[in-house]
């Protein structure tokens, strides 16, 4: 669990729960999805001290389970999000310890058999008031810690700034801008985080399906890995869906967004004018990962087409072949089966030379018949 009071610039953390509400500032707790079942109770009552209500039941078996896909739910008190990430996880901890990890993840060649195959969609679930952002994450989430580190990193920037410009209030807001000022800032800025680290996994999942393409395309290779490519397509598919979700939950999120009481003063209006920047361009980058998840299952499924066209194509070189063969070699067995029947009288069966006049026959025509159908193109290889 990892604890942050949010007050402007100034950004502190602890490891343990608040006892009671900051004068200033907000709260983010950030909790494992085992821990925070194994201290329930505790977070119930730290979120009543400081957001003054507590989650209903069916909310907190959603930020609790596993399965449930992205969607976006209210109260009169706060908002729910759950929000599934694309990431590299981890495996889940034992309720005896929680915050541990129960099993360490394969590395080596067990870890390396794709991309698709390690990408983790475990939710990441949201509760957010007005002074707390409660955070319900997979166990070791890169997601928390990285964002954690990064906000950790502006407040110590920020606080030396802020020292050098105190007498300047523009300097400090501007300062200021650079860290979350509410726990719906703060909700976006992570769901972003979590957009773009699939965006960051573009290049390599690309480079990984141009590899299978490629191998799809040699037409003389005879070990694809059908296993894996179903899988992968199997994966994107899923991955579509995943993203299906998270645009509806984000959308949601917007229309509720519009609902809310109009600000009365120019900060809290720009503030709430940021929030409706911040969710926009959220949706805008989930509307790229849709855009390329949906193009790679395209080229994926193009690329077993054009897969089985060169196949086909290579199958119709070969009966070609064969039948050009066989029709080189029927005038010889035409030929020989002539001379080989059994009348008495016969031309050139009793005379010296006859064996190498039909052979010479047969070989003119072999050596005829070849030529003209290397010069119609019926012979020979052609382009793969």
């Amino acid at each position: 669990m990892r604890v942050f009071h949010i007050d402007g610039p100034r950004v502190t953390e602890t490891d343990a729960l608040p006892a009671a509400t900051p004068a200033t500032g907000f709260v983010w707790v950030a909790m494992a999805r085992r821990e925070f079942e194994v201290l329930q109770a505790e977070t119930q009552q730290a979120l009543q001290r400081l957001g003054g209500h507590q989650l209903v039941d069916l909310h907190v078996a959603d930020l609790l389970s596993q399965q449930l896909p992205s969607h976006f739910d209210y109260t009169s008190e706060y908002d729910v999000l759950v929000f599934r990430r694309l990431a590299a996880g981890q495996t889940e901890t034992d309720l005896s310890r929680p915050g541990e990890l129960l099993h360490v993840p394969p590395t080596g060649p067990r870890a390396a058999q794709g991309v698709l195959n390690r990408i983790d969609t475990s939710p990441v679930g949201f509760a957010i008031f007005d002074g707390v952002l409660l955070t319900v994450h997979p166990t070791s989430c890169t997601v928390r810690d990285g964002f954690a580190s990064k906000l950790l990193a502006l407040a110590k920037s920020d606080a030396s700034i802020a020292a050098l410009t105190a007498a300047h209030g523009s300097d400090l807001a501007r300062v200021a801008n650079r860290v979350p000022v509410s726990p719906a800032d703060l909700m976006l800025r992570i769901v972003n985080q979590m957009v773009d680290g699939y965006l960051d996994l573009r290049r390599e999942l690309s480079r990984q399906l141009d590899t299978w393409q490629s191998d799809l395309l040699e037409p003389r290779r005879r070990e694809t890995d059908w296993r894996s490519l179903l899988a992968a397509r199997m994966t994107l598919h899923h991955l579509d869906e995943i993203c299906e979700d998270q645009r509806s939950a984000v959308q949601d999120w917007i229309d509720a967004l519009e609902t809310w009481p109009e600000p009365t003063t120019p900060a809290a209006k720009r503030d709430h004018d940021l929030l409706r920047v911040r969710s926009r361009d959220v949706l805008e980058h989930i509307e790229r990962v849709i855009h390329h998840v949906r193009r790679l299952e395209q080229s994926s499924e193009t690329a077993v087409q054009v897969h089985f066209s060169v196949q086909s194509n290579r199958t119709n070189d070969i009966m070609r072949t064969l039948t050009v063969l066989t029709a080189i070699f029927l005038p010889l067995n035409l030929i020989a089966g002539i001379f080989g029947m059994n009348f008495e009288f016969m031309p050139f069966i009793h005379q010296d030379g006859g064996f190498w006049m039909a052979m010479g026959t047969m070989g003119l025509t072999a050596l005829g018949l070849s030529v003209y159908f290397t010069r119609k193109r019926y012979l020979g290889r052609t382009g793969r």
